[in-house]
């Protein structure tokens, strides 16, 4: 019974790998658009006190090629620190960079969403692309790039957006985590299954955003504005999904473990609210994972039918190396073979943590 129940496991882990994420692995990008196909466009950056990331940013957006009209709009969340003034100051040598400010507090009300919803108001085009103020697009042809989705016939455009390389397990910890969930929500997008996106790399149109009443129906969530909106947004507008580098962003990581714990119950404590079948979906694969290295734990430890217990758990990695290492090649993210097993063992001991922690918890906050 113990060496069925861990092939049964096993075996919901091959659907998973081989119907839903070895295909990304061979997935082709929307090819790009001619000039005169691209949309104007309205970047968007909410920005609570991040006048030092504004610093590095606003360069790079404004240096976009982007052969269409487009506008950057910068929104001031309730900032102190001289947000205002620096973007003040780009506002006078480039006329495409804007400026809304929140000056007061949003009472029972997400601050993040509340600032969105005023940039997207202000936004003068129906094409809309976000990113985050520690985000840093990886080339000049980012904008481009992830509008090509739009011309594609994309309503919802998901992106990537990786964490920076940097010194230490925990980073690599985070890239894999970050690799793991991209994996997830790009391929149950393909399968028309979307049910969450990334904010730092996201696009839609302002009629899906219209449409979808903005973020109404979970508006007193502290996230949510991006996976949350998506899997609403998603069941009446066409989403296209856009991988290659050159339509990336990067984010500088945490550095620190209890920083990290705190960034992941925000998004975990989003997921209470995820519709039943994504719940199903997302939930049936973590518990795969996290049953499988319970149950061969336990027979190893009591030396049950080692053959057996060996053969399967072989065979499982073996499908794991084939899946997660081409899709990771076409994601252009460096993960290491011999690497894999620790971050895929760590990522679970630290997802059951960080889930006891939000299920204990009665508010996660943002900023």
């Amino acid at each position: 019974m113990p060496l069925s129940l861990l092939g049964l496991i096993v075996l919901i882990q091959f659907f998973y790998e081989f119907y839903y994420f070895l295909p990304l692995a061979f997935y082709k990008d929307p090819a790009p658009a001619r000039a005169e196909d691209l949309p104007p466009l309205s970047i968007l950056v909410a920005a609570h006190n991040e006048v030092k990331n504004l610093q590095e940013l606003l360069p790079m957006l404004v240096q976009q090629e982007y052969p269409a009209p487009f506008e950057i709009i910068i929104i001031d969340d309730r900032s102190w620190d001289g947000t205002h003034v620096l973007v003040k100051e780009y506002m006078l040598e480039h006329p495409q960079v804007k400026l809304v400010r929140v000056k007061e507090e949003a009472r029972y009300m997400s601050h993040k969403k509340v600032a969105l919803f005023l940039g997207i108001k202000a936004a003068q085009n129906e094409h809309l692309l976000f990113t985050d103020a520690d985000c840093r697009p990886v080339s000049a042809q980012w904008a481009q790039r992830m509008a090509a989705g739009f011309s594609a016939g994309g309503d919802i455009i998901l992106g990537v957006s990786p964490y920076m390389r940097i010194y230490g397990f925990l980073n690599h910890l985070i890239r894999f985590e970050t690799f793991l969930t991209a994996m997830q929500y790009l391929s149950f997008a393909k399968k028309g299954r979307a049910y969450m996106g990334v904010g730092r790399n996201l696009a839609y149109t302002k009629t899906t955003f219209l449409r979808n009443k903005g973020f109404a129906s979970h508006i007193r969530s502290v996230g949510g504005d991006d996976d949350l909106f998506v899997q609403e947004a998603a069941k009446h507008s066409a989403v296209q999904i856009v991988i290659e580098k050159d339509a990336q962003t990067e984010s500088a990581p945490e550095t620190r473990w209890l920083s990290w714990w705190k960034q992941k119950r925000r998004h975990l404590a989003a997921g209470r609210h995820y519709k039943k079948k994504a719940q199903f979906r997302i939930g049936l694969f973590v518990l795969s994972n996290i049953l499988f290295y319970v149950i061969s734990g336990v027979l190893l430890g009591v030396q049950y039918q080692l053959h057996w217990v060996g053969v399967i758990i072989g065979v499982r990695y073996v499908a794991l190396y084939c899946t997660y290492l081409p899709v990771a090649r076409r994601l252009h993210d460096p993960l290491k073979w011999w690497l894999l097993p620790v971050l895929e063992l760590g990522y679970y001991l630290n997802y059951i943590g960080i889930g006891i922690s939000v299920l204990t918890t009665k508010k996660v906050r943002w900023k």
